[in-house]
Parts: structure tokens; sequence; C-alpha cells
């Protein structure tokens, strides 16, 4: 007898999880039974999704952020290329496009988010890849770079559409790399950069959102808040919202309403309105039914859809795997620890690190000797370029990192000092 785990989706978190699991029951077996693994995804091309954002400015290409997802799962875990059609839990069964019916005694879903073009009017209608674009897609971000090669001026608009998205702070990166990449071409007197987006600010940490305001206003970006875009008009050039504003563009970069897959929403009781999965966000099982978990982009917690939150979920949920199979109680660990380097230009960045209660703080990460936070620093450039060697080599293949967990770590942050009791307001 066996017991199979089948997890939906060859991207980060399925990945990681994988190549844990498979590593754990190497050596352990379940009540005296084996453990057989299945990862599901409809195409086998990884694609390292960070890298997207500098695809537009020539810093990297696609043969550089691409490789087979099979080739990043460990031998002995099985790879089945095909697109998911429903689950059934019910019956604990996955059915695949192809015909297949894969029965499971766990289902870890991890099929991340997709991008909605069609939820917003207008925006892949006329103009789309001509003067519109999105660089959260590989085919997106390379007719951008043709684009910005070319451009000898005029308005540049960022827009996030609604939140959440993957990466947050990706479209704000955007903005300050664009002002370095026009700063390079001798051209950026000619280029107004504009940042709009449906937030009250920035970012949606406020300690954040206020450094990244002050950031946007020092590289003279200007930031547009509360902005709900309707319709993207490609042919006038004008992104108009809900409320009647209109902001006009020469480029306009647009991040799109993310949703969670649409085998989601074919799986009664599986998603909520979103096709996002309803997740316990300490413990990362579903609601849908005991044995299902859910990680990363996926799931419905409230943490950033970012590969670091991802790969801290990833600790807590290989170990509630195990426990769920061994009958023991799970741990509520995950405190939702998000980790992110956000690109500056002029080879600098900024780093954050933060969780569900916890402010991004100033102070260092992961201890007081470690990377600055909240402060450019070209340390924290090198640390964004060397992820990518991490993403590869260490993060997919779920290796332990010594200091580096599921819990945001305490050491080296400056936390403010509360007011004594009674002071004067």
């Amino acid at each position: 007898m066996t017991k199979r785990i089948v997890i939906l989706g060859g991207g980060t978190g399925g990945t990681l999880t994988a190549n844990r699991l498979h590593r754990h029951f190497k050596h352990h077996r379940v009540h005296g039974e084996e453990v057989e693994i299945v990862v599901v995804d409809q195409d086998n091309h990884h694609l390292y999704q960070p890298g997207l954002l500098f695809v537009p400015f020539g810093l990297t290409h696609d043969q550089e952020i691409v490789r087979p997802r099979q080739a990043q799962l460990q031998q002995g875990i099985e790879f089945e290329e095909a697109g998911i059609d429903r689950v059934d839990t019910s019956c604990d069964t996955v059915y695949l496009e192809n015909g297949r019916e894969i029965p499971y005694d766990i289902l870890v879903i991890a099929t991340g988010a997709k991008l909605a073009f069609e939820e917003t009017e207008g925006l892949t209608g006329d103009g789309w890849n001509e003067k519109v674009f999105t660089f959260y897609d590989l085919a997106g971000a390379t007719a951008l770079e043709q684009k910005l090669a070319e451009f000898e001026g005029g308005r540049v608009v960022v827009n996030v559409v609604d939140m959440p998205i993957k990466c947050p702070v990706a479209p704000l990166e955007f903005c300050f790399l664009a002002d370095w990449f026009f700063h390079e071409k001798g051209i950026r007197d000619k280029v107004q950069i504009t940042y709009a987006t449906p937030l009250d600010g920035a970012f949606t940490k406020p300690v954040a959102s206020s450094k990244l305001s002050d950031l946007l206003e020092e590289k003279g970006v200007e930031l547009v808040t509360e902005f709900n875009t309707g319709e993207v008009d490609g042919v006038a050039g004008k992104l108009v919202g809900y409320d009647g504003r209109e902001v006009e563009f020469d480029i306009a970069v647009v991040i799109p309403l993310h949703s969670g897959q649409d085998y989601v929403g074919r799986s009664e009781g599986l998603g909520d309105d979103l096709n996002f999965v309803p997740t316990n966000p300490r413990t990362l099982q579903a609601t849908a039914k005991h044995n299902v978990f859910a990680i990363g982009d996926a799931t419905n917690v409230p943490a950033s859809k970012a590969g670091s939150v991802t790969h801290f979920e990833g600790d807590v949920l290989v170990e509630n795997i195990i426990r769920h199979l061994e009958g023991k109680p799970l741990d509520e660990g995950y405190d939702g620890h998000a980790n992110c380097f956000i690109e500056t230009g002029f080879g600098k960045a900024l780093l954050i690190d933060f969780n569900y209660e916890t402010e991004p703080l100033p102070g260092h990460f992961p201890t007081k000797v470690g990377m600055p936070l909240l402060k450019e620093s070209r340390l924290n450039h090198m640390g964004k370029l060397m992820f990518q060697w991490f993403y590869w080599h260490a993060l997919l293949q779920g290796r332990d990192i010594p200091g580096i967990g599921a819990t945001m770590p305490a050491s080296g942050k400056e936390r403010p000092t509360p007011e004594p009791e009674g002071a004067l307001q």
C-alpha cells in the first residue's frame, strides 16, 4: 500500500513542496506505508517570475529565466504535463483534461494566480502591445522591451488595476528602474513617469508606503492614488477611472486584476468568488476539506503574493502534511512572514521584512549585522541579484537556510519606543 500526495502546480510553491516532501519520505514511511508524490502542471516551462521586472530594460532575457519544470523536481517525483479539469473533494480525485483521474490522500493546491485581462474593458483591445503593455507575463515583458528601446519621450503610466497582485512592490520597482533607464538613455527630462494605484498611498503598509512615496517624489515620479481603472483606451491613449478621472499616456504599463485558476471555480466548494482557495492563514490547510492544503498565490491568506512568502509558507505546509498523515495536530506557526527586495535604480535597492502583525521596520535582516531595512543600499541590490541563483539552487530544492525560517526574525529590527501612559498628545 502507498499514500499519494498530489500537488497541482509546478511553480515555486509546488516544486519546493514536492522536493521537501520527497526528501522526508525517502527515509520515513507513514504507518508502514510508502508515500508517492505526483506534480501536475499544464506545461513544462518553469518561469523565474522576479526576472520579468528586468526584461523590459534589457537586463535579462527569456533563456535566462525559463527552465524545464521537470528538471527542478528530484528524481522519484512523478510529473504529469496536463491541464486540470476539476477537483472532486468528495471522492478525493483530480480530473485532468487528458482524461486521467488521479485519486489522492493529500492534495496541495499550488497553481498560483492568473492575469484576468478580460476583467478590464479595452485592456487587450486596440493598442495592446503597441501602446498598452504588461510586464507580468513573458510575452508582455518582451514586447515592452522593444517599445522602451525605441521610445524617445512622452508620458509613461504604470497602473495597478486592483489588488491583490503578485509581488505588490514590482510596479513600484518598475517606476524606479524606468527612472534609471531613461537617465541612462539621456532622455529622462523628456519622459514623465506616473504611478496610478487604487490604494490611498504608494503601498499597503503605512510605514513602507511613506518611505516609498518619498522615493517616488525624489525621483520625479507622479503618484495618482485611489484611481480605480474602469477602461483602457489604447487608441486615445488614456486610462478612465470609474469616477470619471482620466490619465493620459503614451505608454501604459498595466498590472491587471488577478484571480485564481479556472479549474478552482469548476471544483465545488474549493474556491472563493475570485477562484482563490480559502486557507487557514496559520496552518495552510484549506477550508474545503481536512486533506487539502494550499500554498502561495493560489490562497486567500492575507500575506503578499510573493516568492519569499511561498518559501516561508513551505516550511509550515510540509510539516503539517507530515503531521496530518501521522494523525498529529497541525502546527499554527506561519505568521505571515514576507521579505521583499525593492529595486530603486542606480545599483541600489531597499529591503522590507514584515508579517501579519508587524509593519516593515528599520534595522537589519536577519540579524543586527545583516542587510539594512527600509534603506537604499548597494548590498540590498546585490542581494536582489543573488536571489536568482538562490532560487534555482536552494529555494526550489527545498533546502533549509540557516537563520531564515517561516517566522519573522525579531532580532535586528528597530521598534518605535512606546509613549509613556498619560503623555500629552
